[in-house]
């Protein structure tokens, strides 16, 4: 978060956003009732589990409330200078 940002849709917001930290959690659920029938680890995923591999952060502006990857405002706020 070391870089300026701008948002990409109301193209006026420089300074409120909210910083949305993704940490995946990885189930196993009833297909039947959809209750949590496992827990894993990161480490622990059976073969056809994928790990996520999507962004560790998100932004939402705090002013129209687009919720993006933060590229895209780093991308914005680089070319609003």
């Amino acid at each position: 978060m070391s870089h300026p940002y701008c948002c990409p849709n109301c193209k006026t917001n420089r300074s409120r956003f909210n910083v949305i930290e993704q940490t995946p959690i990885y189930v196993k659920l009833d297909p039947h009732s959809g209750t949590i029938v496992q827990m894993y680890a990161d480490d622990e995923l059976e073969a056809y589990h994928l790990p996520y591999k999507g962004p560790g952060i998100r932004v939402q502006c705090a002013s129209c409330g687009l919720i993006e990857d933060e590229k895209t405002f780093i991308a914005f706020g680089s070319r609003s200078h």
